[in-house]
C-alpha cells in the first residue's frame, strides 16, 4: 500500500501501518449482529477514480469513489491471494485487485472468473464523511 493511501486513511489504528496487510478479518466474513455505520474519513479524502483503505469498526475496508461520483466499500484484501483492493483499478462495474487482475462486480462482488466473491458494505456520504455499514 502506497504513503498517499495510508494518509488518507483516518482514523488510523494499531496494525494498520505500513507494511501491515490490512487481512485481519478472514474474506467473506463479516462480525456478526446487525450492521452499524462508522466514520471513516472525509470524502474528499478519496481522488475521483480511486479507493482508500480504511478500518470501520475494526473492520479493514476499500472505500471507492468512482469517476461518476458513486461510492463502493469492500473488504480490503482480495479473497484470492489477500491483496491490496483499495490499490486496484476500477470502473462503474468490476473491481480489478492489483495483484492478480482477478475481478470482482460492484453489482453482487461476485469474482468475473468463479472464485470466492467479495464482501461489499453500505456506503455513503453525509454533511462531507465517508460512513461505511459493517
Amino acid at each position: 500500500m502506497s504513503a498517499p493511501h495510508l494518509a488518507a486513511a483516518r482514523p488510523t489504528t494499531p496494525g494498520t501501518e505500513l507494511g501491515t496487510p490490512a487481512t485481519d478479518v478472514p474474506p467473506g466474513t463479516v462480525p456478526a449482529g446487525p450492521g452499524v455505520e462508522h466514520a471513516v474519513g472525509r470524502l474528499e479524502d478519496i481522488p475521483m477514480g480511486e479507493g482508500r483503505a480504511f478500518v470501520a469498526g475494526g473492520v479493514p475496508v476499500a472505500v471507492f469513489r468512482l469517476r461518476d461520483g458513486s461510492l463502493h466499500a469492500t473488504q480490503a484484501a482480495c479473497p484470492h491471494a489477500g491483496g491490496p483492493l483499495a490499490d486496484g483499478q476500477t470502473d462503474v462495474d468490476v473491481l480489478v485487485c492489483p495483484l492478480h487482475l482477478y475481478a470482482y462486480r460492484w453489482s453482487d462482488g461476485a469474482a468475473t472468473s468463479g472464485a470466492a466473491p467479495l464482501r461489499l458494505f453500505p456506503v455513503r456520504e453525509h454533511d462531507g464523511e465517508l460512513l461505511v455499514t459493517v
